[in-house]
Order: structure tokens, then C-alpha cells, then sequence
């Protein structure tokens, strides 16, 4: 039997109500309008039930658990990083480095070795992984298959580490215990892209990136950053156990970073020509489309909350 903080068991009671409505509300429409194709919200909401009682059943069953969780979540990312980006054919055994890179990242998360955790893909790994490509001694496409290589590496296994990390983080508000700051930046940043989405349908009218995201407006983007930061105000010092004012900062940082992570991931799906990352979750697109703000918000947050908040 899992013991949860307080806290928590509101916010997860609160999310398991919200999926009992959208399912509700996907069968009135279901039975209001038959002949109407509601497949693909179906479909994203059975995935959400099946993403949030698995991230759920994880993260409340220890720290460890969700450590290995997160380091499944980074092998997932990278391995679809290179299922849909074009490598050499000699850079496989290069690969086969920067997946190794995977468990010795978060063997210094699991040892809240935080030093080694900071510095060990940005400073060994962009090291090393270029001069095993030399010794490969094919120099033919190098600077651009090192590039891809460093930026897969970094936004796949670096950044999503960071939520790990929070979890090994010693806990301000035991009401929310070791959890709160994680389901703080995960449920904000998925906030965030809902509200930006909402707004922008409301008074959305002139694109930010036109060539990148038509849909991306100032309208969305201003309506979600205020909606977002006002609501990260609130639930800061809930979960995470930050002061009010560092909260709503919280808020308009993972807001605007979330922002960010979207449309880069959208550049990538747009020069590779391809609507989504993968097919690894219905309705959702692959493990990237979920994930693409997360990447943004996730070390942007965990050194803003460290450094503010101890």
C-alpha cells in the first residue's frame, strides 16, 4: 500500500476527476452526435488514463522507482531521436555510447551525486563521443553528425534527467513529500500547453512563428503565460513549498520555456517533414510530442527551485 503525502493525494484525486470528465464528456458527445469521428480524442484520452496511472503507480511507489521510470522516459526519447533524424552508417557504434551515457547519468541522480549529475553529459560525454567518431576515421559529414549526436544527447538523457533529480532533492513541504515539485513542473508545463492552445483559439489571431507553428499566436501566448503564472502561484507553495511571489516567477519561467520546447520540437517535425515523432502513443504521436516542453521546462525549473529554494 503506497503512502501518500497529503498533498499529493489531492492533486492526483483532482487529476483522476478531470480524466472522469473528459471520458464523460467524450461519451455524451459519443451519444449527442453518432455520426461525428471522435476516434482521435478517443484515443488521447485512453492514452492519458494509461500515461498518468502509470507515471502515478511509479512515482508513489519509491524515489527509485521513479528514477528508473525517468531513465526509461530518456531511452525512449533518444532511441525515437534516431529512429527519425538520418545518422551515418559508421556512427552506430557511436550510438551505442550515447545510450550508455543513459545509466551512468542517472547512476549520479540515484547517488544525488549532484556535481557529477551537472557536469557529466555536457562536459564528458560532448567530449568524448567526438573523438570516438575520429577514431571511426570517416571525417565525411563529421561537424553535422557530431551536432546531431550532442543535441540528441542533451535534450533526450540531460534534460529529462532533471526530473529525476528533483526527486532526490530534500523536501520543503512534507505535506507534498519528495513528489510535489515534480508533479508541480510536469501538471504546469501540460497546463501551460493546454491554456496556450485555449487562448489561442479564443483570441489567437497573429502568429508568433508563421513559417514554424501557424498556430502558435500572441494571443495563446500571452493568455497561457498569465493563466499559468497566476495558477503556478497558488500551487507552488502547495507542492514545493516555495514562497508565493518565487512560485508565480516559477510559473511565467516554465510557461515560457514550455513554449519554446514546443516549437523547437515542431522545427524538427517540420524539416523532417513529418506530422508527429512516432506512434508510440495513440492519439499523442510518439514519446517526443509528449515530451517536447518537458525538455524545455524540466532543467530550467530544477536549478531556478535549488537555487532559490535552499
Amino acid at each position: 500500500m503506497f503512502e501518500i503525502a497529503p498533498h499529493v493525494e489531492t492533486v492526483v484525486i483532482a487529476i483522476l476527476g478531470l480524466l472522469c470528465l473528459a471520458s464523460l464528456t467524450r461519451i455524451f458527445l459519443d451519444q449527442r452526435r453518432p455520426a461525428q469521428d471522435n476516434l482521435e480524442l478517443k484515443q488521447r484520452i485512453r492514452s492519458w488514463w494509461w500515461m498518468l496511472g502509470l507515471l502515478f503507480v511509479v512515482l508513489l511507489s519509491s524515489r527509485n522507482a521513479g528514477i528508473v521510470f525517468f531513465a526509461c522516459l530518456s531511452y525512449l526519447a533518444l532511441k525515437e531521436f534516431f529512429s527519425i533524424v538520418p545518422t551515418r552508417l559508421v556512427d552506430r557504434r557511436v550510438l551505442f555510447w550515447a545510450y550508455l551515457a543513459i545509466p551512468m547519468q542517472y547512476l549520479w541522480v540515484w547517488h544525488d551525486w549532484y556535481g557529477m549529475f551537472s557536469v557529466f553529459v555536457p562536459v564528458y560525454v560532448f567530449l568524448f563521443l567526438p573523438v570516438r567518431m575520429l577514431l571511426l576515421g570517416d571525417s565525411v559529414g563529421f561537424i553535422r553528425a557530431a551536432g546531431v549526436i550532442h543535441w540528441m544527447v542533451m535534450l533526450a538523457i540531460y534534460s529529462i534527467s532533471h526530473l529525476a533529480a528533483l526527486l532526490t532533492l530534500p523536501v520543503l513541504n512534507p505535506a507534498a513529500g519528495y513528489l510535489g515539485p515534480v508533479l508541480f513542473v510536469l501538471f504546469i508545463t501540460q497546463f501551460n500547453d493546454v491554456c496556450q492552445y485555449v487562448w489561442g483559439k479564443q483570441i489567437g489571431k497573429r502568429a508568433i512563428l508563421p513559417k514554424v507553428s501557424p498556430n502558435k499566436t500572441w494571443g495563446g501566448f500571452l493568455g497561457g503565460v498569465m493563466t499559468v503564472t497566476l495558477c503556478a502561484g497558488m500551487a507552488g507553495p502547495y507542492l514545493t513549498g516555495m514562497s508565493w511571489p518565487l512560485s508565480l516567477a516559477a510559473g511565467a519561467i516554465i510557461a515560457v520555456c514550455g513554449f519554446f520546447g514546443d516549437v523547437v520540437i515542431s522545427s524538427v517535425k517540420r524539416d523532417l517533414n513529418i506530422k508527429d515523432t512516432g506512434q508510440l502513443i495513440p492519439g499523442h504521436g510518439g514519446i517526443l510530442d509528449r515530451l517536447d516542453s518537458i525538455i524545455y521546462t524540466a532543467p530550467i525549473f530544477f536549478h531556478f527551485y535549488r537555487y532559490v529554494a535552499y
